[in-house]
């Protein structure tokens, strides 16, 4: 699978022919200012939670490119009644769904979640893809919780993004914990660098990580890897 950055918690995945987007924050985020958000391509776009770090781009680029918007209930409907979206699709925790690129399974996150406009956006959680290509986890800002156990005890996973910033979420040493918990050895970093309170050590997590017997992807904003 070729996964591309844009910074923060934003990454595009290629699967099955199609094109998902993370958490899209990117024209607000200096770090990520040499991205050109209209070339972005999406044929689905997830959301982690309703905080605007993580879906600033969101409304833009979905009706830019049509794309379906995949969040727990609260945050797709106000996409679409709020933010005239058309394209959603709904989900709350434990819940699955299949799509034609594979299946989402909505999962557990510990953080909060408020929507750009003051209201509430539900609970935060954690999404799962599982398709022909492989399965992998992308968890949101979440905690280290112990419901990690749950989801290496049901996929293999080829690999997992991973929150690292610390202060908002898991640090790295809960990062490599949690990577224990998932039973992954391949990890992509995401929540850092951004803000002054989630910078972080690059050379001192990759050793870290290489230490627990992980690989540690921090890949640079514009950047594609296959994985």
């Amino acid at each position: 699978m070729n996964i591309t950055y844009y910074g923060h918690s934003c990454f595009g995945v290629e699967v099955g022919g199609k094109n998902l987007l993370f958490d899209p924050f990117i024209s607000p985020n200096e770090l990520a200012k040499k991205v050109d958000v209209t070339k972005i391509k999406a044929d689905y776009i997830l959301i982690s939670h309703g905080h605007e770090d993580h879906m600033a781009d969101a409304a833009s680029i979905a009706k830019q490119t049509n794309a379906t918007v995949i969040a727990n209930y609260e945050i797709a409907v106000w996409h679409n009644a709020k933010q005239g979206v058309k394209n959603f699709h709904p989900m709350n925790f434990g819940g699955k769904w299949k799509f034609d690129f594979g299946t989402v399974k909505f999962v557990n996150a510990i953080h909060s979640s408020t929507l750009p406009d003051g209201t509430g956006g539900g609970n935060p959680g954690g999404f799962v893809v599982d398709s022909t290509e492989g399965s992998f986890y992308f968890p949101g800002d979440t905690a280290l919780t112990y419901d990690m156990k749950l989801i290496g005890e049901q996929y293999k996973l080829k690999f997992s993004f991973m929150p690292l910033g610390d202060n908002f979420t898991m640090g790295i040493d809960d990062a490599v914990k949690a990577s224990d918990f998932i039973q992954c050895n391949n990890i992509v970093g995401m929540h850092y660098d951004t803000f002054g309170f989630i910078k972080i050590d690059h050379n001192k997590a990759k050793e870290k990580f290489s230490k627990a017997g992980k690989n540690l992807h921090l890949l640079e904003i514009g950047e594609t890897k296959n994985i």
